[in-house]
C-alpha cells in the first residue's frame, strides 16, 4: 500500500511539473526597447541601433512580440557628445518625452523584457514614457541593455522601483559586441534565456 501511494505521489508530482512547465510555455511575451542609429561611442556611425539587435535576438529566441519605443518629435542630434548632453539634460529634469503609439493589448502579456542603451547610468527617459501608461501589476520583468563600459547599471533596479513588477536578472552587452560580433553575442542571449527558463 505504501508503494502504491508512493508511485502516485511521485507521478502526481510529476504531472504537476509538467502543466507548470506547459504553462510556462504558453507565457505571452513583449520586447519592449529604445534604441539609437547615428553616432555611436566606440562603433562610429550605425544605421541599426545596439539595443534593437539584441531586441530581435530575445523576440526570435522567445517568439515575443516586439514594440520600439520611438519619440514623437525626434530631435536627439545624431552625434554622440551632442546626444549625451541631451540626455544628461532629460534625467535632471525627470522629462517624459511624447512618443509615438503604444502596445493596446499589453495587459494580455505575461512577460516584459524592457531593453536599452545606458544613458547616465539609467534608461532613457521615453521608457519611463513608456513604461507610466500602463499598469505592471502580476507581470514579469526582464531588463537587458546595450553600453561600452557601465554594465546593467542602476537600470534593473529603476525599473523594478517604476514598474513595481517581479524583475529577474538582466543582460547587458557592449554596444560594439552587437554591432562586430552577433554570433557572439548571440550565444550570450541563448544561454542567459535559457538560465531564465526561457
Amino acid at each position: 500500500m505504501k508503494k502504491i501511494i508512493l508511485a502516485l505521489t511521485i507521478l502526481t508530482i510529476i504531472l504537476l511539473s509538467w502543466a507548470v512547465k506547459a504553462e510556462e510555455k504558453n507565457m505571452k511575451t513583449l520586447i519592449v526597447y529604445f534604441s539609437r542609429t547615428g553616432e555611436q561611442y566606440s562603433v562610429g556611425n550605425i544605421t541599426k541601433g545596439n539595443t534593437a539587435i539584441v531586441a530581435e535576438m530575445i523576440a526570435r529566441e522567445t517568439n515575443g512580440d516586439l514594440f520600439e519605443v520611438k519619440l514623437q518629435s525626434d530631435t536627439y542630434p545624431a552625434g554622440y557628445t551632442e546626444l549625451t548632453q541631451v540626455a544628461k539634460q532629460e534625467k535632471s529634469q525627470n522629462t517624459r518625452p511624447a512618443i509615438i503609439g503604444d502596445v493596446e493589448n499589453f495587459d494580455d502579456y505575461d512577460v516584459v523584457f524592457v531593453g536599452s542603451p545606458v544613458w547616465w547610468a539609467d534608461m532613457p527617459m521615453a521608457l519611463y514614457t513608456f513604461i507610466e501608461k500602463h499598469d505592471w501589476s502580476g507581470k514579469t520583468v526582464v531588463p537587458f541593455v546595450t553600453h561600452e563600459g557601465s554594465g546593467l547599471s542602476e537600470i534593473p533596479a529603476n525599473l523594478k522601483k517604476a514598474t513595481g513588477a517581479k524583475t529577474l536578472s538582466g543582460l547587458a552587452i557592449y554596444g560594439h559586441e552587437a554591432q562586430n560580433s552577433p554570433d557572439k553575442v548571440q550565444t550570450k542571449v541563448s544561454v542567459w534565456l535559457k538560465e531564465l527558463g526561457f
